[in-house]
């Protein structure tokens, strides 16, 4: 009878894990099933796909010597042709290969930064509404600062004191964008706070690391998801912006940096258009689908938004 002890323990454990995967990949079903029927977020998504594809293949497409300037295929500010699809810029070098190459530093600046401030803001909104007092009170005037203050004037002051890189634009990107998860996160936490379960943990002995990691935090997520697509939009966005100021690192080739060249050199005065608009359609494409993906997200999470399909 000892001996079946283990056994049946082994047994019990490996069936509730396995509960939990059919459970999971249910889940996982349901949330396609209904993300399916939003036809703006499968548009996104499909935008999206082909985007990160881009970026991953980039090494194979155009090659890491694409921003090479000391051998530039073209001439200078060469319009597009068969050879040059986009042109060159004023070095000589394919637009169209910076355009790929630049796809991997803005899609990867933009996650980043949108992680960095959805962690941000995750991890205050569930502290702020998990402990409530004077904690709260302080944590959410600070919030509240940061929401009045323009985030766009905060990132450039922060990216100017520090040095120009790209390590730089994620943590300026991220510092100043995380108030607005943390306002919804910690409405949502204090809603959890009051659920009976919460009061059971308690009772049971639970404690605040407990609660908040176990209890909390996998109600809120689903929020933080949703955040996160529609954060990551407006990441790109910031991105491309500081890098345009010249602000971000000048050996980088990303969208932001191909608009700041096109306007150092004179492209705009000279109608070289494209040396502009392609750079600046690739990012308006990208933030409308992380924007589409998000409220498409959104809608299946949280049904009662009534998000148009």
């Amino acid at each position: 009878m000892t001996s079946e002890m283990p056994e049946t323990t082994g047994t019990t454990a490996t069936s509730a894990r396995a509960l939990a995967r059919r459970r999971r990949r249910a889940s996982a079903a349901r949330f396609w099933r209904q993300y399916r029927t939003h036809r703006a977020g499968l548009f996104g998504l499909a935008a999206l796909v082909l985007f990160a594809l881009l970026a991953l293949a980039a090494p194979l497409l155009v090659g890491s010597d694409v921003s090479n300037v000391t051998d530039a295929p073209g001439r200078p500010m060469q319009s597009p042709s068969a050879r040059f699809p986009l042109g060159t810029d004023q070095f000589g070098r394919d637009l169209l290969g910076l355009l790929v190459w630049g796809a991997r530093v803005s899609l990867l600046a933009g996650l980043l930064a949108a992680v960095l401030s959805v962690a941000i803001g995750t991890l205050i909104g569930v502290t702020a509404g998990h402990f409530g007092g004077w904690y709260a009170t302080v944590i959410m005037r600070v919030t509240d600062w940061f929401l009045v203050m323009p985030t766009l004037v905060l990132a450039i002051a922060l990216a100017t004191v520090m040095s120009r890189s790209l390590t730089t634009i994620v943590v300026a990107i991220g510092v100043t964008t995380w108030p607005t998860t943390a306002r919804l996160v910690r409405a949502q936490t204090l809603a959890v706070e009051t659920r009976p379960y919460i009061e059971r943990a308690k009772a049971l002995g639970g404690g605040h690391r407990h609660i908040m990691t176990r209890h909390v935090l996998p109600n809120v997520m689903p929020l933080v998801l949703a955040q996160t697509t529609l954060i990551i939009s407006s990441a790109i966005l910031a991105e491309a912006t500081l890098a345009f100021l010249g602000l971000g690192d000048p050996t980088v080739v990303s969208w932001g940096g191909l608009l700041q060249d096109a306007r150092e050199a004179g492209a705009v005065s000279a109608g070289h258009w494209w040396y502009l608009v392609p750079p600046g359609v690739a990012i308006a494409v990208v933030a409308l689908a992380f924007t589409l993906c998000g409220r498409a997200v959104e809608s299946v999470l949280n049904p009662r938004l009534g998000v148009a399909r």
